[in-house]
């Protein structure tokens, strides 16, 4: 996946042209798509006018973990933040490839004082991870294609008979091996001890294979939406954000899914290994784009919760459709009655062993 960049110029020709701070960038990475638009319109914009830095994304995010591990060998390290999971942003610390962060230290408190450590609350759940969105990985499905009954359980996915046609899946476990296994009458939490086991792996790949045939495998956000929007498949996962995108700023005939919807979290490390000067600048910047108002106005633009409690209440209006975000997030009470909560120490541990056996089967 080759990567785009976007480049804050204007403001740091205005900073510079004033003989305030000199011109410098930065590179951060993330996922792209409506996802990196509306990062760039919360964080990277205001920031750069109030710095004079110029913003470079990369949105290699998907392969930031093995991207990490190769520069950190070669001793070259050209990221300054990254936007990982939670449960890559585990593995990298515990590899020791991201610095540990201070929450009350390094972090802004809540505008009432609060410590940004209670305020963020059990969603640290790493000493390198600074929490910014909760978001989760669901479907959507094509409103003209599924006939007079609309699929409401995620099962849904692998019944081929009821909704025949193309379905779009992650070309990687996480989410596709507890759906399955859940489709396949496993107790919610029964799952994850199942999973530790190869004959839960098994069990949970030979579900898949009964509608690997009608699979279309996805590796970038952006490719179900578009395969949606072109009628190519049926159903298929992806990010609730950039369905929202999909639907409400976009118009197409698709709705959502919200049925065991995936819960997880998204935010910032910084990589270890960098200068001194880079690294106090990536905590400057990660300070700025982390603090209570930021981390609200981001929900203006896409339908991800704030991770910090003091933000909730400021999530208002779609900026450009003039909508209420609310009742869009996937916390929404309406949207979270059955949810499966992603078990970020599981991936953690199992990751690249699940990973290899899965790329096997995608490969029979």
């Amino acid at each position: 996946m080759k990567s785009t960049r976007t480049l804050l110029t204007a403001a740091a020709a205005l900073a510079t042209a004033a003989g305030s701070l000199s011109a410098e960038e930065m590179t951060i990475v993330s996922w792209g798509g409506a996802y990196a638009k509306s990062q760039l319109k919360a964080y990277h914009e205001p920031y750069s006018e109030k710095t004079g830095i110029t913003i470079l994304n990369d949105d290699s995010s998907a392969e930031a973990v093995a991207k990490l591990r190769a520069m950190n060998e070669a001793g070259n390290i050209t990221w300054d933040v990254v936007d990982v999971v939670a449960s890559d942003a585990i593995r990298l610390c515990d590899e020791g490839l991201a610095l540990e962060i201070d929450a009350d230290t390094q972090l802004a408190a809540a505008p009432d004082g609060t410590s940004a450590s209670e305020d963020f609350g059990d969603l640290l759940v790493s000493e390198c991870f600074i929490p910014q969105i909760v978001y989760s990985t669901t479907f959507g499905y094509r409103t003209d294609l599924v006939g007079d009954t609309p699929p409401t359980d995620v099962c849904a996915v692998f019944d081929l008979d009821a909704y025949p046609g193309k379905r779009s899946l992650e070309k990687r476990p996480i989410g596709n091996m507890e759906w399955a296994l859940s489709c396949d009458g496993v107790a919610k939490d029964d799952i994850y001890d199942l999973l530790e086991t190869a004959e839960g792996q098994d069990r949970a790949l030979a579900k898949l294979d009964t509608i690997k045939d009608s699979v279309i495998w996805w590796s970038a956000g952006a490719d179900t939406p578009q395969l949606l929007a072109d009628g190519e498949v049926v159903i298929g996962s992806t990010f609730n954000g950039r369905l929202f995108s999909l639907i409400e700023e976009q118009d197409q005939p698709v709705a959502m899914l919200w049925d065991a919807q995936v819960f997880d979290l998204d935010g910032w490390i910084i990589p270890a290994g960098l200068s001194p000067e880079r690294e106090a600048r990536a905590l400057e910047y990660v300070k700025f784009a982390t603090d209570t108002q930021r981390l609200a106005d981001q929900a203006k633009y896409i339908s991800y919760g704030p991770a910090r409690a003091s933000s909730a209440p400021l999530v208002g209006q779609h900026a450009e459709l003039g909508i209420d975000m609310a009742p869009h997030m996937p916390t929404d009470p309406k949207n979270a009655q059955n949810t499966f909560l992603f078990n970020y120490e599981f991936w953690a541990d199992y990751r690249d062993d699940i990973d290899a056996k899965f790329q096997a089967w995608l490969a029979k």
